[in-house]
């Protein structure tokens, strides 16, 4: 998500981004913070992703961080049309303790092999043999250990949206596998389409932390 590859999913992206932004400029901020549960504070909405503070000033859209080691990946375009998506069709619903697997998820079907591969695959491959550099990775990202699975973990995507992480390593006999759940009430805040990109944007943070890591 970071680097060369997000600089050039930036170029491609330009003209859905304008076209968000048209959008954005002309919408209520007072409308966009009851039915997206944001708070609109100094000219911008006050955003929180992997435990990280984001800004979204208002006419003109753009993802400010507030900390200085914000990881890319949530600053890419990929994040940047998510953030302004959800800021202008998604809606907040109260987090319950149900969580669903992506393909459970409206629509989802017809994305899941390519989530299988950009998200569940990535993280088993990234880290399979380092379970403690994933659990150290999303510590970072405001993420808490759970007991369940060998290596599982719970992060904030959005103060009311959540995901759950499940790691299983690899071992002499099987390889590493992975799961991602999201907390249910991600339907109402994002499409089936925009879930993937969730789970890109989530692995591509990670992967920003792990290389901060003592190797």
């Amino acid at each position: 998500m970071s680097g060369p590859a997000s600089e050039r999913l930036g170029q491609k992206e330009r003209t859905p981004l304008r076209y968000y932004s048209q959008r954005y400029a002309d919408a209520v901020p007072a409308e966009l913070t009851v039915r997206c549960g944001l708070p609109f504070a100094d000219g911008a909405f006050q955003v929180q992703m992997l435990g990280q503070a984001l800004r979204c000033p208002w006419p003109e859209f753009a993802v400010q961080p507030v900390q200085a080691d914000c990881p890319p990946a949530l600053l890419s375009a990929y994040a940047r049309i998510l953030l302004i998506r959800y800021l202008l069709v998604g809606v907040a619903a109260p987090l319950s303790d149900n969580y669903r697997i992506f393909r459970d998820f409206p629509q989802a079907a017809i994305y899941d092999a390519t989530f299988q591969g950009r998200c569940v695959h990535r993280l088993a491959a990234t880290f399979g043999s380092r379970p403690e550099a994933f659990a150290a990775a999303a510590a970072q990202l405001g993420g808490q250990r759970l007991d369940r699975g060998d290596v599982a973990v719970e992060l904030p995507f959005l103060a009311n949206v959540r995901l759950r992480l499940l790691l299983y390593p690899s071992d002499e006999e099987f390889p590493a596998t992975a799961q991602f759940l999201f907390s249910d009430n991600a339907a109402t805040a994002f499409s089936a389409e925009d879930l993937a990109v969730v789970g890109d944007i989530v692995i591509g943070a990670l992967r920003d932390c792990l290389r901060k890591l003592p190797q």
